[in-house]
């Protein structure tokens, strides 16, 4: 019943009337092309981001707009295969204007996030510090999992029980502090709460990954106090006539890896239809010791979908499943309660048992939206409803024989709409709403919650801009309510309400120069597997403790950014502090008074407790270009992160890094020789282990062909040319499995459109 009463409030919300007249205003229009071979480019997505209005060229490569109102507007122009670019344009009342785009393959370029504040804008504009990782740098990173991708991106490290396992790291946090999406919407699973439980997205079939660092609370909820990960597969709403679509074929050596991801999309009219497909397979993965038994894994997706799209509405359906076995590597170690002795330099052990998970994920979608008032309070509406059938069952081996020990199911219904306000003088914005319910059950071996856990969400929340020129102010708030409510009468049922708000100023100093601080006050509510987990996870390497009286988390931050952009520098300059009001982490227990930690089935038992912490860092990443052949980067990362009262620092916080490289470029050639270093960490939890420093150099590049109706992508990446033997301090297994060793990953994709 509460998911249909979640139904008739999302539609009743969409069900308010708004008056739309015509308006007659200025024309905009021009000529987009492909500066290197000077041909055509047609189907390129031409948006006034203000307005939230786009076209596409015709087939000799030329846009229009009418009607457009007055003002100062970001026009961008976007196709796969090429750089972003984007162009600024003052238009008065009934004039034309011309803006002419030449899209090229080039090392700086534009890059445009739709995460940090709901609507599309450059990352270079955005109050928020995000990365966004573009399809070619997938591709050279193609794995199974999130984690493996962005692991070297500023301010990302990767949480893992193995390389099916890896989960993205932002800034120090990680689990249900970080929220993972897939185009804007939760993706269903259960990775937050453990190091062994991967996450049901295919990297292979995202045209970017989106990380939008510090809190994203206001736009995305609680889940999103330390940051957001979004995969965006697609995220055009218009229609185009005939083919597009791409192919791509990866191999590599170190885990002998192949994979393959083919998409097509066919436009009659107003109407599109998109399929999808990927499989990938790796082996157990090389190391300097040796490979590392049972760290294969498998994976492979498909979807199609159908969408209407009109000029004032569109409606897009799309079904996905996803199905994927990974290894668990040593996890039998942990379980079978014995002496865990560090490798650190010795050989594996023998493996008599192994376990894995094997997964499946069925989404259904629905979004849509309105568009294109005119002399409206809106300029458009977009919603979504999503629902999600998730389960993954751990597989027990023994002498070749598969026997499943757990099995975890979550199912999840959610919906959100966000309002697009018309500019008003200075003023524009979007407000919404969104919610969730969630059906959580355990059921096996690793039982750690008896009986099944229902857990609803709701939330409105507003985000608006003050433009000034040379100031701009952002301010926003978010009201969000959970509640848990078991079906075993021995766990409490808990309700949390709670108010975030933000406040952010961006200064410009110098042409393409800004300075943006940001406060943030940020609510999260207690995880649900924090308030009713109870018994061995391996997962976490302890005997959880679930605590039924958590309160709710309130984190104050504040993250000052200093930018610059021009055609030849890039560079974000970041410092932020987070001071986190009843911090819940794991509290190792001694209630014997013995002074040694309690064991309980062979692991160290751990309640969930809470204490205030702070997060202190700071992150610079920067991109030169010396001349049309030789460009450089640079990044550096560090943070600290620490109980304040007792002075413990927290566990699985990453070391200092830095990664400094060259771009060496000719026409559509890229090669990009690097070397990654990483500091000692050894301020380290009780029972974690420090882990040594290190240095890798690794080899990328790519060779892209475009012309006016494809393009083709080569590429490779050749990893720890010099087999490093490293250990990743974040892993729940670096005692035993170091990173991988030498190897090298080829990949090819050719893009039709």
């Amino acid at each position: 019943m509460q998911k249909f009463n979640h139904l008739f409030l999302f539609f009743i919300f969409l069900a308010v009337p708004f008056s739309v007249f015509a308006q007659t205003g200025a024309s905009l229009s021009g000529k987009v092309i492909y500066a290197e071979q000077r041909t055509l480019l047609h189907n390129v997505s031409v948006k006034i981001v203000q307005l939230n209005r786009s076209v596409e060229t015709d087939d000799e490569g030329n846009y229009r707009f009418e009607n457009v109102p007055p003002g100062r507007y970001t026009i961008l122009a976007h196709t796969e295969g090429f750089t972003d670019e984007s162009k600024v344009v003052v238009l008065a009342a009934n004039a034309n204007a011309t803006v002419d785009f030449a899209l090229q393959i080039a090392s700086l370029r534009e890059q445009v996030t739709v995460t940090a504040s709901g609507t599309e804008q450059s990352v270079f504009d955005s109050f928020q510090t995000v990365n966004s990782v573009g399809s070619t740098r997938i591709t050279e990173k193609a794995a199974t999992s999130l984690g493996e991708v962005l692991e070297n991106e500023t301010g990302v490290a990767k949480r893992s029980f193995g390389p099916g396992t890896a989960r993205p790291v932002i800034r120090g946090f990680d689990g249900d502090r970080v929220l993972v999406l897939q185009n804007g919407i939760r993706s269903g699973s259960v990775g937050s709460q453990s190091g062994d439980h991967g996450e049901p997205i295919d990297p292979l079939g995202a045209e970017r990954i989106e990380i939008v660092k510090g809190p994203g609370t206001l736009l995305y909820g609680s889940n999103a106090i330390g940051g957001v990960v979004n995969v965006i597969g697609n995220d055009e709403n218009n229609a185009h006539k005939g083919f597009r679509g791409n192919f791509t074929a990866i191999g590599g050596t170190a885990d002998r890896q192949g994979a393959i991801n083919a998409g097509i999309e066919y436009g009659y009219r107003n109407w599109v239809f998109r399929g999808s497909t990927s499989a990938q397979r790796t082996d157990d993965y090389e190391t300097p010791l040796g490979r590392v038994p049972n760290s294969a894994a498998r994976a492979n997706t498909g979807s199609f979908g159908l969408g209407y799209f009109g000029e004032k509405a569109y409606l897009n359906g799309n079904y996905t499943l996803d199905v994927r076995r990974y290894g668990v590597p040593f996890a039998t170690l942990f379980e079978g309660g014995g002496e865990e002795e560090s490798l650190l330099g010795g050989e594996f052990p023998p493996l008599d048992e192994t376990i894995d998970l094997r997964l499946r994920r069925h989404n259904f979608r629905v979004n849509g939206g309105f568009r294109n008032f005119n002399n409206s309070f809106l300029s458009s509406i977009r919603y979504n409803l999503d629902y999600t059938d998730y389960r993954h069952q751990e597989i027990e081996t023994s002498d070749g024989v598969d026997e499943i020990g757990t099995v975890f199911d979550n199912k999840t219904f959610s919906y959100r709409s966000l309002f697009e306000q018309t500019k008003y003088k200075k003023l524009t914005g979007r407000f919404g709403f969104e919610g969730f319910t969630r059906d959580y059950e355990v059921n096996g071996a690793e039982q750690l919650i008896t009986g099944e856990v229902n857990h609803d969400s709701f939330s409105v929340f507003g985000l608006e801009e003050l433009n000034f020129e040379r100031v701009k102010f952002q301010f926003g708030g978010r009201v969000e309510t959970n509640r848990y409510n078991p079906a075993n009468p021995d766990l409490l049922d808990r309700n949390f309400t709670g108010f975030s708000g933000a406040l952010g100023v961006n200064v410009a100093l110098w042409k393409g120069g800004a300075v943006i601080a940001n406060y943030s006050n940020s609510y999260r509510a207690p995880a649900l597997e924090e308030l009713y987990n109870n018994g061995p996870h391996i997962g976490t390497v302890t005997f959880e403790i679930g605590n039924q009286n958590l309160r709710r988390e309130r984190a104050n931050g504040i993250d000052f950014s200093l930018r610059h952009l021009s055609d030849r520098f890039r560079i974000t300059g970041d410092v932020y502090y987070y001071r986190i009001n009843d911090f819940v982490y794991f509290a190792y227990q001694d209630e014997d008074g013995d002074g040694e930690i309690d064991i309980e089935d062979g692991l160290p038992v751990a309640r969930y407790e809470q204490a205030d912490a702070g997060y202190f860092g700071a992150e610079l990443s920067a991109d030169v270009t010396f001349n049309k052949y030789v460009g450089g980067f640079l990044s550096l990362d560090t943070v600290r992160a620490k109980l304040v009262d007792n002075d413990i620092n927290l566990p699985r916080i990453p070391p200092a890094r830095a990664r400094i490289g060259l771009d060496l470029r000719y026409k559509g050639l890229s090669v990009r020789p690097e070397a990654i270093f990483a500091g000692r960490q050894d301020k380290v939890f009780p029972l974690e282990t420090p882990t040594a420093g290190y240095g890798i150099v690794n080899l990328a590049g790519s060779y892209t062909i475009g012309r006016q109706h494809y393009a083709h992508v080569f590429s490779f990446n050749a990893y720890n040319l010099t087999d490093k033997l490293y250990r990743n301090h974040l892993s729940f297994i670096k005692e035993f499995a170091p990173e991988i060793g030498r190897g090298i990953r080829v990949g090819y994709t050719i893009r039709f459109f």
